[in-house]
């Protein structure tokens, strides 16, 4: 093969190729409507050994570990970029989905392969586990530019970033019940309580030590701070799995502590995260698709299993799920039907579907498939038309409009002082008023103003219009009264 004959170059030349292939899908995902995900896996299933046969790959066990691996990075920068305002006010429904919601729907659909297919019960019951939980990575990618309605996108980013460990614990705890003989089920049921407590623990621990490591330690570049947050992440996993708890868990608590305290050096820090998420996206999905070979996943065996359980998964188990998860908590029928469709599977499902190959299991192979017939059911046909279900049951949002621009800034961490960026809308109490007649706190003051992607000077008799970026800088200790004065609504104009 190519990669065989030219060794190291080749190596080289083909890691950039497929880097290029997931910047550009990345690109044309959102024009075309399908997640970027999906791309992702095609551009590694088109350059495997079912496709031009450049690279052959089967090593499960390395790609558990890339996909592990990934998968911190992709928690770890979704956690930094949740404000804690929003998921608090979510964080019940979010965690009765992410564990009793994750548990109705592996229950369900692992009775139903055990019935359907020629699997044993515990065999059916790993592989509803392993489909049981949404995706961080596939919903913080489809929603982070979808103008879906607050409260929606809270509940689904809060329940994907910590549902993984509950899917976890169910995967290994059926593959421990498969493999060691007069193992009890009950058993295990105080090891969940010890992972999710040590989970929850560690990671507020870590996350209030790397916060005031990142403040506090003088480094000799600024460069070094992103990846001193990266350090504290993967010491986060490590040092709370290795204890015997959630790593995943710990990672998205902690991140969640870090990106909503003040930082210094907090822009590179965000910016670096996203990029390297951005990466390890790319990554750890053309590996997935690597990991797969076509002929297998496309056999008719496969795709009438993989068919019926897709549509037993989308339209049975998670809005019953759902609905049960939801009981008397504040969501209409319309939002609990939102949900119910927003339920993406993506790379966890995946990774996990290694763990019975690793392992060695009866039937590993036959999961495997189809898993990952069932991620690109989910993903192609509730990924691509979350915006449209959105719009037909009245959840749009204000839209979101991603700048195509940015301010580099120099680190102001000895003065105290960061540069904001805040999009006004048509709700947005200050549009329309002159620079001169806001009311914001001292010590702040507009330094620029993108307009149609075409920057304006600032000055007191500017007007501000809806859709106007602003970017301010503030003092930190006045930034949250500068945030709250801008985030008020038309209805409170009066007030201003």
């Amino acid at each position: 093969m190519f990669f065989d004959a030219f060794g190291t170059d080749a190596f080289l030349l083909l890691t950039a190729f497929l880097l290029f292939s997931g910047i550009f899908a990345a690109k044309f995902s959102n024009r075309w409507g399908v997640p970027s995900l999906i791309l992702f896996i095609i551009v590694g299933m088109f350059v495997g050994s079912d496709g031009l046969g450049i690279v052959y790959f089967d090593n499960a066990s390395l790609a558990q570990v890339i996909g592990v691996f990934a998968l911190v990075i992709i928690l770890f920068e979704g956690g930094l970029h949740t404000k804690w305002a929003t998921v608090r006010s979510v964080a019940l429904p979010s965690v009765s989905l992410a564990t009793l919601g994750v548990l109705l729907t592996s229950s369900l659909i692992g009775f139903s392969a055990y019935l359907i297919f020629d699997l044993t019960l515990l065999e059916g019951m790993l592989l509803g586990a392993i489909v049981g939980s949404t995706d961080a990575a596939a919903v913080f990618a489809t929603l982070k530019e979808r103008n879906i309605k607050a409260k929606m996108g809270a509940t689904l980013e809060a329940e994907s970033g910590t549902n993984d460990p509950m899917a976890v614990f169910l995967t290994l705890s059926f593959i421990e019940l498969i493999t060691i003989q007069d193992q009890s089920i009950w058993m295990l049921i105080p090891t969940f309580f010890l992972q999710m407590g040590l989970g929850l623990i560690m990671g507020i621990l870590i996350g209030r030590l790397a916060s005031f490591s990142i403040n506090r330690i003088k480094l000799g570049s600024s460069a070094l701070y992103p990846i001193l947050s990266v350090a504290f992440a993967l010491v986060t996993y490590g040092v709370t799995a290795f204890i015997g708890g959630s790593g995943f868990l710990a990672v998205y608590i902690a991140a969640l502590v870090i990106g909503n305290r003040e930082l210094t050096y907090r822009y590179s820090i965000f910016q670096f995260n996203e990029g390297f998420a951005w990466m390890a996206q790319i990554i750890m999905f053309i590996i997935l698709g690597l990991l797969v070979f076509p002929e297998q996943l496309f056999s008719s065996k496969v795709i009438l299993d993989g068919l019926i359980l897709s549509v037993l998964l989308i339209l049975v188990a998670r809005p019953i799920a759902v609905f049960l998860s939801l009981i008397k908590m504040n969501y209409s029928f319309k939002e609990k039907l939102f949900i119910s469709w927003a339920g993406l599977r993506g790379a966890v499902p995946i990774v996990l579907a290694t763990f019975p190959i690793v392992e060695g299991l009866e039937n590993s192979q036959t999961i495997f498939n189809i898993v990952f017939f069932i991620v690109l059911t989910s993903a192609l046909v509730q990924g691509s038309t979350i915006s449209w279900v959105a719009k037909k049951l009245k959840l749009v949002g204000p839209k979101k409009d991603v700048p195509h621009h940015s301010i580099e800034l120099i680190s102001m961490g000895k003065v105290a002082a960061e540069m904001i960026q805040f999009q006004t809308n048509e709700e947005s109490a200050v549009v329309g008023k002159k620079l001169r007649d806001l009311s914001l706190p001292n010590h702040s003051n507009v330094n620029a103003i993108i307009r149609d992607n075409q920057i304006i000077t600032p000055y007191g008799e500017t007007k501000i219009q809806a859709g106007d970026f602003l970017y301010i800088l503030v003092e930190t200790k006045y930034k949250e009264l500068l945030t709250k004065e801008l985030e008020k609504k038309v209805k409170m104009s009066s007030t201003i």
